[in-house]
């Protein structure tokens, strides 16, 4: 489907904007019309794609400064995350406590900047990057398992709390997707090469999801053409949540 420019006039703040999804994300919405305000610690390739404020989603301060300068927000794409690898036995309190700071505690904080905006608009809309992590059980990842297990409810909550002001909230759930978060995760392992293909074959489809892919997901739930869906999560992992392939 040729969506043509459905964000025509539109405002988009993308958190984590600089690489990877984010950044495909912005991409897509600029195409179709929309302004784009990125938000991430650094600035990446938004060059030339919107704008860019460095900004902290954990840290309460620099996301509400970060909201000064935005005039306008009908689109908020929740995408800022941090990865952990462990079990309840290895996690230490340290590694719970950042880990819910930029994947919970900066979607509600982020969110809450951008909602006296955002009920000005007609059409506004939040997508939230969840993870196959919230709906399977995935070895060694307890931590971020758990964070993105919030981050499904809470996107529900959110729906909730948010459709008497006409603004729709969903989530994306990716399997492992081919960015360069998962590639510094690989990197952490003692063997990469043998982890990537691992990664790769526990997906039905036997590869990894492409950023690209992710995009098109959130920019679909985001699009003013979709305004009877809230409260919705999209699966985009290859199969892996709903197939169970013969050996």
């Amino acid at each position: 489907m040729n969506y043509g420019k459905d964000f025509e006039g539109l405002t988009a703040v993308i958190t984590g904007a600089g690489s990877g999804i984010g950044l495909d994300v912005a991409k897509q919405l600029r195409d179709r019309g929309a302004t784009i305000y990125g938000l991430d610690l650094h600035k990446g390739e938004l060059d030339g794609v919107g704008t860019f404020i460095a900004c902290d989603v954990g840290d309460d301060v620099s996301v509400i400064n970060a909201f000064k300068d935005i005039p306008q927000v009908d689109i908020l794409i929740n995408n800022a995350g941090i990865g952990s690898i462990g079990t309840v036995e290895t996690a230490d309190p340290e590694d719970w406590h950042k880990v819910f700071n930029i994947n919970v505690y900066g979607i509600a904080r982020v969110s809450k900047a951008a909602l006296p905006i955002m009920r000005k608009s007609k059409v506004g809309s939040i997508v939230n990057v969840c993870s196959i992590a919230a709906t399977c059980g995935i070895p060694n990842r307890a931590v971020y398992s758990a964070s993105k297990g919030a981050v499904l409810t809470l996107t529900l909550a959110m729906a909730n709390d948010l459709i008497k002001d006409k603004i729709r909230v969903n989530c994306v759930n990716p399997g492992t997707a081919d960015t360069p978060w998962v590639g510094r995760l690989l990197d952490q392992a003692s063997d990469p090469v043998a982890e990537r293909a691992a990664l790769e074959s526990r997906q039905p489809m036997g590869r990894l999801v492409t950023s690209e892919e992710v995009a098109n997901s959130i920019c679909y739930l985001a699009s003013p053409l979709q305004s009877s869906t809230t409260g919705s999560s999209l699966a985009v992992d290859g199969g892996m949540q709903g197939l169970r392939i013969p050996k």
